[in-house]
């Protein structure tokens, strides 16, 4: 497929500029949206850099628009990028008849499950392709990145920095799903993505990763919130507190009393998670 990057808007936004691109995809065969702000600092060398990961039935516009986030983001100069949440317009038979499965809920995963496996490839599209994209047309440190992501994407947020974790220096999740093999949403997508056999969804599990390969010397940022409808059936955060606590893995939960798992609660502490990561990146230095 070509790489022709195509602007679809553009805006100054705290002295950086907030933009959307679109370009053909290799892994999804489609093409592919994905949101970026770049920070002042942008306009001098190259910046940090973390991803965003958003969760079911979002695009890129839902960061974009309700995490206000480009104002601390500019003043610490990071760098932000944001996928979609799936490919668009492949057309596969039933992949619009549900909010959890098929388009806008790709899970972060590399689907081994015909038709899905040609192209609901987000796993390796958000760790491979995109950074290389982005790295190559765009003034972003590759060596200083982080990844974070809310509900479905911060399941796949701590799932790709646990799995490669030369890459990413920094992980935290608003609500994420942290153990799909042990929730509705998560058993519905990995049995349709990658089938029956529950040891391949393994290496999709924050959980079972924790337990298999530990994260050491890094601190996970979690930010769930009481009054969040999801959090027993489908997020159960505990499950990742208990494998952290037996793995010795730092991980740093912070239950927010009353909040639930909309965007007013990421919005409410979006600031705490990039202070985290500009830490963790060493931004403001060159």
């Amino acid at each position: 497929m070509s790489e022709t990057l195509a602007p679809l808007s553009q805006s100054l936004c705290f002295g950086g500029v907030q933009a959307v691109y679109a370009h053909e995809a290799r892994e999804t065969r489609c093409r592919m949206r994905f949101g970026l702000f770049l920070p002042p600092h942008a306009s001098a060398g190259r910046v940090p850099v973390v991803y965003w990961l958003s969760g079911l039935t979002c695009t890129e516009e839902n960061f974009i628009t309700k995490a206000g986030a480009q104002r601390v983001a500019a003043e610490l100069g990071l760098a932000i990028v944001v996928p979609d949440t799936s490919p668009r317009g492949l057309g596969f038979q039933g992949e619009a008849d549900a909010y959890d499965f098929g388009l806008g809920a790709g899970f972060y995963v590399d689907a081994t499950r015909a038709p899905w496996c040609d192209g609901y490839r987000m796993y390796s599209y958000v760790t491979d392709e995109l950074p290389a994209y982005v790295a190559a047309h765009f003034p972003v440190d590759p060596e200083r990145t982080g990844i974070f992501g809310h509900s479905m994407g911060g399941h796949g947020a701590l799932v790709i920095a646990i799995r490669n974790r030369e890459r990413y220096r920094s992980v935290s999740a608003f609500a994420p799903i942290v153990s799909p093999m042990r929730c509705p949403w998560g058993e519905k997508a990995l049995a349709g993505y990658l089938g029956d056999d529950r040891d391949a969804w393994r290496a999709y599990d924050a959980t079972a990763l924790i337990e298999d390969r530990g994260y050491p010397d890094r601190t996970i940022l979690v930010d769930q919130g009481t009054r969040d409808p999801f959090v027993e059936r489908e997020l159960k955060p505990r499950l990742l507190r208990d494998a952290c606590a037996r793995a010795g893995v730092a991980l740093d939960l912070r239950m927010r009393d009353g909040y639930d798992h909309s965007y007013y609660f990421i919005a409410t502490f979006i600031d705490e998670h990039l202070r985290f990561h500009a830490r963790a990146l060493d931004a403001g230095s060159t």
